[in-house]
């Protein structure tokens, strides 16, 4: 039961005979980025064969290894204990205490599975050099494990059946056509097999094994996505935006061809998923940046009561096999996810972790909030907002703009432990929804197709122009920061509109379209197209817009201080994209700093690297926001 906090202070102050002392504000805590890393970061949790533990990942040590916990609580048992490649949990055998686990070189992609075996040997079970592998499920039977890899040919990914005894392979689906596989029926008969249009629509085929069929589900252009099939292999689920701004569920009868919508809410339906006995349904809804889980009961249709925890949101949920358990992560924009295991029969819950820093009062974090702008257009533009708690009108802090990835990505209210540094040392963060990002409706995602760098840009300038509207924000001190796609934008922003921002920060950002475009990774074949329609063909006459909004060519027009992040082995924003926007800029005499690290790829996952990548954008922040350079430029 939440306590209303509001009408409680009303009734004092009505009931109150005498003018009480105004209440000092509380002293917001002071925390080093070395303790904001010390927040552990769970992910996972596949059941064992007899629901006693579960196999998650943790990077407790500072990079990510592979736990077991006890299914009610206790304390993890470490079952990889690396200190350079980061190994995840994938899922439990089963029928026994075998583990499959994935792992890539230091963030190049390329994922190879491993089996830890019951003696503690650990195999690489896809040693295909230079091939990626993608773990799809357990086989009816227990006997198999399905995996993706594109060791035939770099481009595309096949579908290969493992016999878990002696670990040899039989191919079931040879992909010679470009698709993505996304599903597969229980009897192996179906398999589900998506063609990139462009990067909002596919189509959806069916092809039938028995007979050679390949059947297309939708019809007109649209969004669709593969969900399950039904455990008697009669009904396909699938998800689609065919006549709505938003997606929703259908059920495809594989017999009949009848189709029957499902579930379809005010928001996009993100994904579903049928337990192992079918008894379940598991629906996520992107409800305005954050998840909102409904787990039906398929006999009833109604959703079952899910557990309380006050103001925190559940983010993710799993069965057990037998379906007598089910594991959560529960968080908020203010809160790290904890893992929770529940037992739905005798509706006994544990907390399995407990992942902020005890050293951080949870109160010191700041809630985000959603907020609406408009644009240079009247388009509204949807945004997380930041507030630090000892910003007032009295005392203004500086902001940043937060630019997510993608194209097409979102920023959703989910917590970032970079975003709570950057907040408890006095900056506000305005995380921008520019128009282009997905959640908000089709229309809304296919704006900014052709013309990045310009209307989405411009989307970034009007939330910089709202941040300085905010009683409590210094709007003489307003930067931009962003990662990969956001990392552009940064230095669109720097370079298109050179006097709007005060600083950029740019993490692994693309500087030059045509490089960029023309490297993609193989294993990207069936994406490519779409990307073209979407950024321009680099090959074609495209490539002339494509170097007008590349700002590796316009550097001359950086007058802002810039901080650079990258990783080196980063397959996607190549490295050559940092060393020469660096280079570039350096020419104009303008403060740039550069930090390269060379075991990391798009992104950073190594608690070592995270604290100096965070710490160095602080220290750049504080010294050109608040600091000695804060007239450095201006002047």
């Amino acid at each position: 039961m939440k306590t209303n906090y509001f009408g409680l202070l009303l009734l004092i102050l009505v009931c109150s005979c005498k003018q009480e002392p105004e209440i000092a504000q509380r002293e917001v805590g002071a925390y080093t980025i070395e303790q904001f890393m010390d927040n552990e970061a769970v992910g996972g949790g596949s059941f064992s064969a007899d629901n006693s533990k579960l196999l998650v990942s943790s990077n407790r040590t500072g990079i990510y290894n592979v736990y077991t916990v006890p299914a009610t609580g206790g304390e993890m048992t470490a079952i990889t204990q690396s200190d350079s490649t980061s190994y995840f949990a994938n899922s439990f055998f089963p029928q026994d205490d075998r583990m499959l686990l994935s792992a890539d070189g230091n963030g190049d992609e390329i994922d190879h599975l491993y089996v830890r075996e019951l003696d503690g040997t650990i195999k690489d079970i896809t040693p295909d050099e230079g091939a990626k592998a993608d773990f799809y499920g357990w086989s009816e039977d227990d006997q198999y494990l399905y995996y993706g890899s594109n060791k035939r040919d770099p481009r595309f990914f096949d579908v290969y059946k493992m016999s878990i005894a002696d670990y040899s392979s039989e191919l079931l689906y040879q992909n010679n056509d470009g698709m993505d596989f996304t599903g597969m029926s229980g009897d192996e008969n179906y398999f589900a097999l998506s063609k990139t249009v462009n990067t909002n629509d596919s189509d959806l085929f069916l092809y039938e094994a028995s007979t050679g069929n390949l059947t297309k589900i939708n019809g007109m252009l649209s969004g669709n996505s593969a969900q399950d099939f039904s455990k008697d292999n009669s009904t396909f689920y699938y998800t689609t935006d065919h006549g709505s701004e938003f997606s929703y569920l259908m059920a495809y009868d594989l017999e009949t061809q009848e189709k029957t919508k499902v579930v379809e809410k005010s928001w996009d339906i993100l994904g579903s998923g049928l337990t192992a006995q079918g008894s379940y349904m598991v629906v996520y809804v992107n409800e305005d940046g954050k998840n909102a889980i409904e787990v039906i009961d398929t006999e009833t249709n109604s959703p079952i009561t899910l557990p309380d925890f006050e103001g925190k949101s559940i983010t993710s949920v799993s069965f057990s096999d037998d379906e007598s358990w089910m594991r959560m992560y529960v968080g908020g924009s203010n809160s790290p996810s904890d893992l929770y295991t529940y037992n739905l029969e005798s509706k006994e819950q544990n907390r399995i972790t407990n992942v902020l820093n005890p050293e951080i009062n949870p109160e010191d974090l700041v809630t985000a909030k959603v907020v609406r702008y408009k644009s240079f257009d009247g388009i509204k533009i949807p945004a997380i907002y930041y507030l630090p708690h000892q910003a007032s009108a009295e005392n203004k802090v500086p902001a940043m703009v937060w630019v997510h990835g993608g194209p097409g990505g979102q920023t959703r209210q989910n917590f970032s432990s970079l975003i709570q540094f950057m907040v408890n040392n006095g900056y506000a963060v305005l995380a921008v929804n520019n128009r282009g990002s997905s959640g908000y409706g089709k229309t809304f995602y296919q704006m900014d197709d052709l013309n990045h760098g310009e209307k989405d840009l411009q989307d970034c300038v009007e939330g910089k122009n709202w941040l300085a509207t905010q009683p409590e924000i210094d709007g003489e001190n307003i930067g931009i920061i962003g990662g990969s796609y956001g990392g552009y934008m940064t230095m669109a922003a720097l370079t298109y509109t050179p006097e709007e921002f005060d600083v950029g920060v740019n993490l692994f950002g693309v500087t030059n379209w045509m490089r960029t475009l023309k490297s993609i990774p193989p294993y990207w074949e069936s994406f490519r197209d779409a990307l073209y329609k979407e950024l321009g063909d680099p090959y074609s006459a495209d490539s002339v817009r494509l170097k007008r909004i590349s700002p590796l060519f316009h550097t001359d027009k950086v007058t802002k201080p810039l901080i650079v992040l990258q990783g080196a082995q980063d397959p996607r924003v190549l490295q050559v994209e940092s060393d020469e926007i660096v280079e570039g800029v350096r020419e104009n005499g303008v403060p740039v700093e550069y930090v390269l690290f060379e075991d990391e790829g798009h992104g950073f996952i190594k608690k070592e690297n995270q604290i100096k990548a965070y710490s160095s954008i602080i220290d750049f922040l504080d010294f050109h926001l608040k600091g000695e350079g804060l007239n450095e430029i201006k002047d």
